[in-house]
């Protein structure tokens, strides 16, 4: 059984002796390390993201309670029919805007914490191909 070292030489002779262009095995080990950091960092992020969701739909959830609770308690069953009414479609017309805020806020948070996760992978795809085609070098004659 061989040592890594004799494997990564064996394999560059190899690349040497097909014509391939010579690859620096460490700063590719060192490429894929910070790929695999920018994947942690992305999913981080979407995490995050995700309980912000989580966040603000507890809020409309804790609003829509407060609303109903006010509801209850002004609530007059023996009051005029038309009052009674009244306060149920205000009831109603503030539970739709809260519902209605809360799911744009959702929406807003979710974009935006899935296009920061996007951009950390976009960006660090950029830099991997850079490190990649930097670490490229054609064989030289010998």
């Amino acid at each position: 059984m061989t040592d890594n070292s004799s494997y990564i030489d064996m394999l560059r002779k190899f690349g040497s002796d097909l014509g391939l262009p010579k690859l620096n095995v460490d700063e590719l080990l060192q490429t894929q390390r910070k790929n695999l950091e920018a994947l942690g960092q992305s999913a981080k992020v979407a995490a995050q993201g995700a309980q912000s969701v989580a966040q603000k739909q507890r809020e409309v959830m804790e609003a829509g309670l407060r609303e109903a609770a006010t509801l209850a308690r002004e609530y007059k069953p023996l009051g005029k029919v038309h009052e009674n009414l009244a306060l149920q479609t205000e009831f109603a017309r503030k539970m739709f805007d809260i519902a209605v805020k809360g799911a744009q806020d959702s929406a807003s948070t979710a974009r935006q914490s899935t296009t920061d996760a996007v951009k950390i992978i976009q960006d660090r795809m950029k830099e991997s191909f850079e490190e990649f085609r930097a670490s490229v070098r054609p064989n030289k004659p010998v």
